[in-house]
């Protein structure tokens, strides 16, 4: 059946080839994808509404419920059910999966991806997980164009442009904001593209915000109708935003991966289950708009209906009083990064989309509403929640231009575009004075498995060392005499001869220039042994290196030829010449038009 299977799909590659020129097809396939990531973000939404509607609708407003521990405890069960027993692998950091898929596995991702994280977080965030569901959807339309693009045999240049046209089509699909979907995938996913690939993420963006607009109509996730316009003489607080948003984003980043390597530590599930879970219901039983994405709560405070963040909490009798409401914002702000930790690390399923853009809003309408307060500024607390939204995301994904366009999209508010550029800029600077690395890129480039803009890099961490190794080196035994050595030469094109022992362990090597003088002298062949003759070298090459320090060893060195030693085991040898040939290979594929 699979023979039948590769039969019938050659067959198609066959004809396409032959039929449909390559651009065409690749415009075409971008618009399929486009569909399939639409369909996708319709599904999940709906869903994640579907199940949180359903839970929450009934609770009163006045006090609190011991069910907002009780449902993330289900929710995550359910996740980690379906997780470790029918799916088996980590789905976990959506984005940051992508970025490795780039940068080691030629921009594959596994078929279950095309499906499991839907699944997963809509368990985990229809119950109130903390996250979000943008992530695990933009691995799902990435996933789509990943397979999709190998079931048609496309090379990694074209693989890579349908992951970036399933992840803009996801991105467009779910928040009906195409151009944030494109810039989202040349920003946040570092692909870099000539203009003429940019259509078919057009392709897919428009494809799946049309969708999505046939569907669901003009509903949108936020609602922001802008009031009160643009005040050229709030600057200074626009300024003193993106500050605000800058230092809050760097606080994200650093706590999220600290109480993530927290929960790493704990290696019983069980336990990892139980902690997360409870430390999640807690919050939010004593902070109820850190349930699920926080969309709710964020047009709320559009509307201007801050103070109802309070409802269903145990401090709903305090939202009246202007200084206890500033203090338990500033909770808010605190402890939904704890919570979005306590989600991921207990084993449930989402992305920092959401919460950021929560934080974000919450964080604008905290600073807008502490100087109003106390200094009685007037200052418009809807736009400063929308210019917060920008600063967090341009902040903590170090994408200041998603930022901008994604809170003008999907809200609407393209009359406050001097506000969102000057937040979304300072909060970028700031957090770079920092933080070099986004949340998302920041445990890659750690590894060294950044795939980046930078070409040269880029291309370098393309290439595998393992496909570099060249085994066609003599090797010779450390007790064989000079005549041994000589025979070995005589079959040997190489001018190095690796001596190994029974153990294939590499004890050192003979260069050919150091011995040429000897090597005619036939009284000398009885009576020189190689270990006499042979040297250990000062620099070697471990298969654990990156291509960047592989490179870096042959500067340093100035070798042309560099051994490759796993824990001392011989492996083979690596020649200057086969990485440049390589490189200019990788180059040309990576880039030509």
């Amino acid at each position: 059946m699979k023979k039948r299977v590769n039969t019938i799909l050659n067959n198609l590659v066959a004809w396409r080839i032959k039929h449909i020129k390559e651009r065409q097809f690749l415009y075409i396939l971008s618009f399929v994808i486009g569909i399939f990531s639409g369909f996708a973000a319709l599904i999940l939404k709906n869903l994640i509404h579907l199940v949180e509607s359903k839970l929450t609708h009934w609770l009163p407003e006045e006090t609190g419920s011991f069910l907002f521990i009780i449902y993330p405890f289900i929710g995550i069960i359910l996740t980690v059910l379906f997780v470790r027993y029918l799916i088996r692998d980590n789905l976990a950091h959506g984005v940051s999966k992508i970025l490795y898929a780039f940068s080691k596995m030629s921009g594959k991702l596994k078929a279950h991806n095309t499906y499991s994280s839907m699944v997963a977080s809509s368990l985990t965030i229809g119950f109130g997980g903390s996250v979000g569901a943008e992530a695990p959807i933009v691995l799902t339309g990435a996933s789509i164009g990943s397979n999709l693009a190998r079931l048609f045999r496309l090379n990694f240049r074209y693989v890579s442009l349908m992951v970036g046209c399933g992840a803009a089509g996801a991105i467009a699909g779910i928040f009906k904001a195409p151009i944030t979907g494109v810039v989202f995938t040349l920003e946040v996913l570092m692909l870099d593209l000539t203009m003429a690939y940019l259509i078919p993420l057009l392709i897919a963006a428009i494809t799946s915000a049309s969708l999505s607009y046939f569907f669901m109509g003009d509903a949108v996730l936020l609602k922001f109708s802008q009031i009160h316009s643009f005040d050229i003489s709030n600057i200074i607080y626009y300024i003193l935003l993106g500050l605000f948003c800058g230092l809050v984003s760097l606080y994200f980043t650093r706590i999220s991966m600290y109480v993530e390597g927290k929960f790493g530590k704990v290696k019983n599930p069980v336990a990892k289950l139980l902690i997360g879970s409870f430390l999640l219901g807690l919050l939010i039983f004593i902070f109820p708009p850190l349930w699920g994405e926080g969309y709710s709560s964020i047009n709320e405070i559009f509307r201007g209906n801050g103070t109802l963040l309070l409802n269903t909490s145990l401090f709903y009798t305090l939202k009246d009083n202007p200084y206890w409401f500033l203090v338990l914002l500033a909770g808010i702000l605190i402890f939904k990064v704890m919570a979005m930790s306590a989600t991921t690390g207990a084993g449930g399923v989402g992305g920092i989309f959401a919460p950021t853009l929560f934080m974000g809003a919450t964080g604008g309408f905290f600073v807008a509403r502490f100087l109003n307060t106390f200094y009685d500024l007037g200052l418009p607390e809807d736009n400063f929640a929308l210019a917060g939204m920008a600063g967090m995301m341009a902040g903590v994904m170090h994408a200041p231009l998603t930022a901008i366009f994604l809170t003008a999209e999907i809200t609407g508010g393209y009359g406050l575009f001097m506000p969102l550029i000057l937040t979304s800029t300072v909060a970028y600077v700031t957090i770079m004075r920092f933080e070099p690395h986004s949340i998302y890129t920041k445990r890659l480039a750690q590894r060294g498995e950044l795939l980046t803009h930078h070409k040269d890099k880029s291309v370098l961490r393309l290439m595998q060392l393992k496909d570099l190794i060249e085994t066609d080196f003599e090797i010779i035994n450390p007790e064989a005499n000079l005549g041994e050595l000589v025979k070995a030469i005589s079959r040997s094109q190489r001018n190095l001869f690796p001596v190994v022992d029974k153990e294939n362990n590499l004890l050192g090597m003979v260069k050919l220039a150091d011995i040429r003088s000897i090597i005619f002298d036939h009284e000398l062949h009885d009576k020189i042994a190689v270990k006499d003759l042979m040297y250990m070298p000062e620099h070697f090459i471990s298969p654990d290196d990156n291509m960047e320090e592989v490179v870096a060893k042959f500067e340093s060195s100035g070798r042309y030829n560099l051994a490759v030693i796993d824990e001392g085991k011989y492996l083979g040898f690596i020649s200057r010449a086969k990485v440049f040939s390589k490189y200019r290979k990788t180059i040309r594929d990576f880039s030509d038009d």
